[in-house]
C-alpha cells in the first residue's frame, strides 16, 4: 500500500476509486465501506484509495478555539489506522494535513483541486451524511451533481447497524470509555489494541519490582485505566501482562500520556521493538496514591488479579477444548457409520 502525505505529485497520480473519512478505529461500518470500494476498483480497473486527515478535523477546530475538551478522543494512532486500511484492501492512502487552508476550501474548490486534479477520481463512495468544504457547506446531492459535471460516479453507503445501534467511531469511543471491551470488539470486529515502539522510561517500575515496557501515546486515547492485556511481537505467542494507560498521577504531574506494560515472568530487553498491546479486560480506573509504597501495593493487587484472569481463561479454554474434542469424536464416529 502506498501512503502519501498530501496530494500525490503528477507522476504518482492514478485514476482511482476513492472514499473519504477520518476512519478512526476502522470499525465494521468502515470495513463495509472499504469492501465496496475494493469491489468497485476491481470492476472498473482502478486503484482503491482512501483520503483521511491528520489531525482529526474536530481536533483542529478544538485547538483553534482553545478548548481541547471538544476534540474527540482517539481510538487509533495513525500507524494502526494505516495497517487496518491496508488490511481492508486499499492500494493507496492520502493523509491530508488538515489545516486552515484546507478547512477554508469551498465545496467547488475541493471538488476541482482535490478530487479531479489531485486524485483523478473516477468513482467515489461516501456515507449518506457526508459533508465537505468550508463550514460543511457541501453535501451528497452537490457531490452527485459535481460528479456528473466532472466525470466521476458517486455512491453512498447506508448506515451499518449492530442490532439497533449505529456502528460509528462515536459508539466505539463510548464503549472504550466505559471499559466495555466486549462491546468494543463487537463494533470493531476484532479485539482492541494499540501498537507502538518500546521506549525508555524512568525505570521506576523496575525499582518497584514491576519492570515495564513503555509506549508513548501521542493523543488522548479513548480509554484509560488499568487493564489485563497480552503483548504481540515479542514471541511466537502473545505474552500475558497487566498494563496502565494514563498520566501516572502518583509519580508526575505533566499530564503526559503513557502506556506501561508489565509482562509476567519476562526479563528480556525490547527497547525499540514494535509491539501490539491487546486489551482484554479492564480492572479499574487510574488513581493517585499518597506515596510509592501504596502505589506498589496497588500494582501488586492488579498483577494478581490479572494472573487470576488468565488462569480462569485458560481453565475455561481447557474445558471448552475437552467438550469440543468429545463433540468432534462423536461426529467422527457418526461419519464412519
Amino acid at each position: 500500500m502506498k501512503v502519501f502525505r498530501g496530494l500525490p505529485n503528477d507522476q504518482a497520480r492514478a485514476p482511482c476509486a476513492l472514499t473519504i473519512g477520518n476512519f478512526d478505529g476502522v470499525h465494521r461500518g468502515h470495513q463495509a465501506l472499504l469492501a465496496r470500494v475494493r469491489a468497485a476498483a476491481d470492476t472498473l480497473g482502478l486503484e482503491a484509495a482512501v483520503m483521511t486527515f491528520e489531525p482529526h478535523p474536530r481536533e483542529y477546530f478544538a485547538r483553534r478555539s482553545g478548548d481541547l475538551s471538544r476534540a474527540p478522543a482517539r481510538i487509533a494512532n495513525l500507524r494502526d489506522k494505516l495497517e487496518a486500511l491496508e488490511h481492508g484492501g486499499i492500494d493507496r492512502v492520502i493523509v491530508e494535513h488538515f489545516n486552515e487552508h484546507f478547512a477554508a476550501m469551498s465545496p467547488q474548490e475541493f471538488t476541482e483541486r482535490v478530487l479531479v486534479e489531485g486524485l483523478h477520481v473516477k468513482w467515489l463512495m461516501v456515507g449518506d451524511d457526508f459533508c465537505y468544504g468550508a463550514k460543511r457547506a457541501g453535501n451528497v446531492a452537490m457531490l452527485v451533481e459535481a460528479g456528473k459535471r466532472y466525470g466521476f460516479q458517486v455512491e453512498t453507503l447506508p448506515t451499518v447497524l449492530e442490532g439497533e445501534q449505529r456502528i460509528s467511531s462515536s459508539a466505539v469511543r463510548a464503549t472504550l470509555a466505559a471499559g466495555d471491551l466486549a462491546a468494543t470488539q463487537g463494533l470493531l470486529g476484532h479485539p482492541y489494541s494499540i501498537s507502538g515502539h518500546v521506549i525508555h522510561g524512568q525505570k521506576l517500575g523496575r525499582t518497584l519490582g514491576f519492570p515495564t515496557l513503555n509506549l508513548r501515546v501521542m493523543h488522548r486515547p479513548a480509554l484509560q485505566g488499568i487493564f489485563v492485556v497480552q503483548v504481540h511481537g515479542l514471541g511466537d505467542t502473545p505474552l500475558p501482562a497487566v498494563a496502565s494507560l494514563g498520566v501516572r498521577p502518583t509519580v508526575e504531574d505533566a499530564g503526559r500520556m503513557l502506556l506501561e506494560v508489565h509482562i509476567f515472568d519476562y526479563a528480556q530487553s525490547c527497547y525499540g521493538k514494535l509491539v501490539r498491546v491487546e486489551f482484554l479486560h479492564k480492572l479499574r480506573d487510574e488513581e493517585k496514591y499518597v506515596d510509592l509504597p501504596t502505589l506498589t501495593a496497588a500494582i501488586d493487587r492488579d498483577a494478581e488479579q490479572a494472573r487470576a484472569w488468565f488462569a480462569r481463561r485458560d481453565a475455561q479454554g481447557q474445558q471448552n477444548g475437552g467438550s469440543e474434542a468429545v463433540r468432534a469424536g462423536a461426529l467422527t464416529a457418526t461419519d464412519r457409520i
